[in-house]
């Protein structure tokens, strides 16, 4: 499959002196630190995706924060490329075998089975879009026809002050309509897997994973911080945590950028995550790791005091980003080493539904025992939501589940009561 590499993008200006080429370093202009770049699968790049990748970024359009967004889709498209052994200039006469048309319809079956959010399906569709708009405009491709029918959609919307406006939006007959899914979803659209579930992904993590990916999810799970903010995580933020006064097999480690050393944390809050004593205890046994230890050899030194690093030394995600490739990779590799092996528990999780599977275990051991005012803001502080509407999103979340589960059982036991007086009239 398809790769995303972040490089240090240094400027320079290239010459031609009689039979060689110079090349000279651009010091009026900036670098670019974690510029994306797309490798395929036979090692070589994606020189078309990735100058329009370095274009954006050096030409200021967008920040690179968005340029890495956009380059993640067009990932998912590279490796549908690959999979389906399409070329990305194929375009002939008959409209359903273009390779567009073909991604589109991916997409949609990707959706409509939940595998991805309709939101997801929507925005890589609108960056290949764009990118295509790119390569034709620069003259990279060419067609005797056109790729798809522009049109325009009006949009109406008022304003702050009252005043009714509509504006006029460019868009084009292989857009999808992001059509929402009648599927209860938590923070960031996530979907929580069952404490039975949580404990399976975690067995075959640690039989089957890296011991980096085993523990990215054991602190996922049991702690609920974002991949970016594990990503972060420095050795003197562990060795810095703080029993819980309350409990001692409970400590609490400092991130966000008001912490000491920071660690990256979603909107920039700062505050205390909790970790287990048992928890804590494993991780610092991984810093001192040998296995550590050569990782961190192969860094650079800005980065040697984070706690995990990819085994090329780099970190796990660049910039401000949610988003890891090569975590990405493990975690599918792990699906499909449980698939090979006839368990469905990986079918469909995501890295990222570890957090809503902290929090809604979180939320159950908690209302019982301190009520739904105290519950709520115990898991904002622990999972450091900017405002209470999310936090509030897991109770109403658990207290729906109970009801679902005993209308389910109630419906299924008049269902198979008439059925089996059918049967019996029936002999």
């Amino acid at each position: 499959m398809a790769r995303l590499r972040y490089i240090s993008y240094s400027p320079h200006r290239c010459s031609v002196n009689t039979d060689h080429i110079v090349w000279t370093s651009v010091t009026t202009r900036e670098g670019i630190e974690g510029l994306p770049q797309i490798i395929w699968q036979d090692s070589m790049p994606w020189r078309e995706a990735n100058l329009w990748a370095m274009q954006r970024a050096t030409e200021r359009e967008v920040c690179i924060d968005t340029v890495r967004s956009n380059m993640t889709s067009i990932l998912m498209y590279a490796n549908w490329l690959e999979q389906s052994k399409t070329d990305w200039w194929y375009f002939p006469v008959k409209k359903a075998d273009r390779c567009l048309v073909r991604f589109r319809g991916h997409l949609i079956v990707q959706r409509d089975s939940g595998l991805i959010a309709p939101s997801t399906a929507t925005q890589r569709m609108r960056d290949v879009i764009n990118f295509y708009r790119w390569l034709r405009a620069n003259g990279f491709l060419t067609s005797d026809w056109p790729l798809w029918k522009e049109k325009f959609v009006s949009i109406n919307f008022t304003n702050a002050v009252g005043f009714d406006r509509t504006i006029a939006v460019q868009t084009t007959d292989l857009a999808i309509k992001n059509r929402k899914l009648n599927i209860e979803k938590l923070e960031d659209g996530l979907i929580p897997v069952s404490a039975e579930d949580r404990d399976k992904i975690l067995e075959f993590a640690r039989d089957n994973a890296s011991w980096e990916t085993y523990l990215f999810l054991m602190l996922g799970f049991y702690t609920g911080m974002r991949i970016g903010t594990l990503s972060d995580l420095k050795v003197e933020t562990l060795r810095r945590a703080v029993p819980d006064p309350q409990s001692r097999d409970l400590y609490k480690i400092a991130i966000g950028p008001g912490a000491r050393p920071s660690v990256k944390t979603k909107f920039g809050v700062t505050g205390f995550a909790w970790i287990t004593k048992p928890h804590l205890e494993l991780i610092l046994i991984y810093v001192d790791s040998q296995q550590r230890q050569d990782r961190v050899s192969k860094a650079k030194e800005q980065n040697k005091n984070l706690v995990f690093l990819t085994r090329h030394g780099n970190p796990y995600t660049t910039g401000n980003t949610e988003k890891s490739s090569a975590l990405n990779v493990e975690m599918h590799n792990l699906r499909k080493k449980s698939k090979a092996t006839g368990n469905n528990f990986l079918e469909g999780f995501y890295f990222h539904r570890s957090r809503a599977t902290f929090a809604t275990q979180l939320a159950i051991l908690l209302v019982p025992i301190a009520g739904v005012v105290n519950a709520l803001a115990i898991i904002k502080d622990a999972l450091l939501h900017k405002d209470e509407a999310t936090s509030l999103r897991y109770i109403k979340f658990i207290e729906r589940t109970p009801a679902k589960a005993k209308i389910a059982n109630e419906f299924s036991r008049v269902f198979l009561s008439i059925l089996s007086e059918g049967r019996s009239d029936d002999e």
